[in-house]
């Protein structure tokens, strides 16, 4: 078991008596996570992830929050960090999840033809013929990534990442035709 070491942590108030973070900790942690089951219907999994990552970013912000106001501040960003990660969840699917639903078998889509394959081969081939820049930018976009997550990866604007996708995409289209 990893032991946890809370470091001392002043919060800003107006009043001249502060609490340290692992006071309010033990004052608060329990009211926050009840609040949150109350707020929603999620998984303990994450409640608990949900009022971890808001007790960090109180650690964070903790300049800009009174004690006072602290487990109203901590609710509301646990509430909004919940509902991201069951959004997180529906959008994504995970391995097992696949895997009971073919009945433990491989994915169907696993078993291809030989044209089949033949066919992405080539495909591939194609993306190789791409400038690398633009190959790159195929490949993060073929990953799930956004524009904006292209742009930070790759260091140059959202702009940028749309220009160059658009050429790799008309190039794959003017070579798949030909």
């Amino acid at each position: 078991m990893i032991g946890v070491k809370l470091v001392s942590i002043r919060l800003a108030s107006d009043d001249a008596g502060v609490g340290d973070v692992e006071e309010l900790y033990a004052a608060l942690s329990r009211p926050l996570e009840r609040i949150v089951r109350a707020g929603l219907r999620a998984p303990d999994s994450v409640i608990e992830d949900a009022c971890q990552f808001a007790w960090s970013r109180l650690v964070l912000h903790r300049h800009r929050v009174r004690r006072e106001a602290a487990l109203a501040w901590l609710a509301q960003t646990a509430l909004r960090e919940a509902y991201k990660l069951l959004r997180r969840a529906d959008r994504e699917c995970s391995l097992d999840a696949a895997l009971a639903q073919t009945d433990g078998g491989w994915p169907s889509a696993a078993w291809r033809s030989p044209d089949e394959l033949l066919a992405y081969r080539e495909q591939l081939e194609l993306i190789r013929r791409l400038p690398e820049r633009q190959q790159k930018l195929v490949w993060l976009r073929g990953l799930g990534l956004s524009y904006r997550e292209m742009a930070t990866h790759t260091g140059c604007t959202t702009r940028t990442v749309e220009r160059q996708l658009l050429r790799a995409k008309k190039a794959l289209r003017g070579a798949l035709a030909d």
